[in-house]
């Protein structure tokens, strides 16, 4: 082979190998009410499972102590998340449990004593 076919495969490689990672898909926007300790993104059915959710705090501040993701089936999965959220952050990758799963809901349980006036907006993001 020459040095383009051989740069042309391991292109074409590399590329194939980070489409298969998947994308980023938005489920759902919720603004933080500071009269509420709890809220809920209803995700409903998708075209597909997700793996992997990350979350992004927008406009105000929150103390997230954890969420519940309810999945299709019915089984619900608790991950602490125990964090301060900014208003311009965002949390680590969360694995899901099993691999790829259809998500019913997402409840998120937080507080917000003492933390800034702006209103939050929790944006949750899954990846298939």
């Amino acid at each position: 082979m020459n040095a383009k076919l051989i740069t042309l495969f391991f292109a074409l490689f590399i590329f194939s190998a980070y489409s298969q990672q998947g994308t980023w898909e938005k489920l759902g926007t919720r603004p933080v009410d500071h009269r509420l300790d709890k809220d809920v993104i209803m995700v409903g059915a998708r075209k597909g499972g997700f793996s992997k959710l990350k979350i992004e705090v927008r406009g105000g501040a929150v103390n997230m102590h954890k969420m519940i993701i309810t999945y299709k089936n019915g089984t619900k999965e608790n991950v602490a998340l125990r964090h301060n959220f900014g208003p311009k952050s965002g949390s680590r990758v969360i694995d899901i449990r099993g691999g790829k799963r259809f998500i019913q809901k997402i409840t998120f349980l937080y507080d917000t004593k003492g933390i800034t006036p702006g209103k939050a907006v929790v944006h949750v993001f899954g990846r298939h």
